[in-house]
């Protein structure tokens, strides 16, 4: 039988600034829709300024997400798996990304990966810059979309615990056996929802990678940031390629909050 809860007899007065909540975030969206230029729509988002900057955006948001994977599953199940003071530290670390101004967080990695910055100056030793190139892009993106893949490991890694895990164990099984057989197949779900969202952060970064990696069209002018330029000339140039990244993070949103909606509803039955 499925069970539906939620929250009922609200006062009148709760609904007062609810509406008007909804009405500062929606009216924007609604605002550009409507002076958004679209019998130059096409053109103007199929200009060649245009079409690389999203194509670059694409890429690098894709890259990054890749690393996201790569790094914050591992990371993900290190903070699960413990919970000490020296662990909530370093969790606390990860995380700040999500707390920190993108432009501090750009000057972080320019400090770093820059030529003069601490690992930067001995890769420039070796020959290998970093920064202001398409791999300042990436690593721009995954400093900001990280943390949003961590949580989301991290939340369903403490929601299932570990009783399959330790059944198997029992049994003989390896830990890397458990791992992949058992751990990461609980995890898609959670696996696809933060890859999404850190897509989407990815695509949507702005402040951290015009410090980092500069803004160089072809090689570090993401999608953002010509949005940015076209802008300053004229707004309403800027608003066609605006409407196509609305569009991309209204999928992402629709796409996270029906998963989570349907998990409510299974765990409901």
């Amino acid at each position: 039988m499925l069970m539906r809860s939620g929250v009922r007899d609200l006062p009148l007065w709760a609904y007062l600034p609810a509406v008007v909540g909804m009405a500062l975030v929606v009216l924007p969206p609604l605002a550009m829709v409507e002076k958004t230029p679209w019998h130059d729509f096409t053109s103007l988002v199929g200009s060649e300024s245009s079409r690389q900057a999203l194509e670059l955006s694409l890429k690098t948001a894709a890259l990054s997400t890749l690393l996201c994977l790569l790094l914050g599953v591992p990371m993900a199940m290190v903070f699960a798996a413990h919970d000490g003071v020296v662990m909530r530290i370093a969790r606390s670390l990860v995380l700040l990304p999500l707390v920190l101004p993108p432009v501090v967080g750009g000057l972080a990695l320019l400090y770093t990966f820059g030529r003069f910055g601490l690992i930067g100056k001995h890769l420039s030793a070796w020959g290998i810059e970093i920064g202001f190139t398409t791999a300042a892009v990436v690593l721009a993106q995954t400093f900001v979309a990280l943390p949003f893949l961590v949580i989301s490991v991290e939340g369903a890694l403490r929601t299932t615990g570990t009783r399959y895990q330790q059944v198997a164990a029992t049994l003989g099984a390896s830990p890397t056996r458990v791992l992949w057989r058992i751990t990461v197949p609980l995890l898609i779900p959670s696996l696809l929802a933060g890859a999404v969202l850190s897509f989407a952060r990815a695509l949507g970064e702005f402040g951290a990678t015009i410090t980092f990696a500069g803004n160089r069209p072809g090689i570090t002018q993401t999608a953002p940031l010509a949005i940015y330029v076209q802008q300053i000339d004229d707004p309403n140039q800027a608003l066609p390629l605006s409407m196509v990244l609305v569009a991309i993070s209204l999928v992402v949103v629709v796409a996270v909050h029906g998963r989570a909606r349907r998990r409510r509803g299974v765990a409901a039955i």
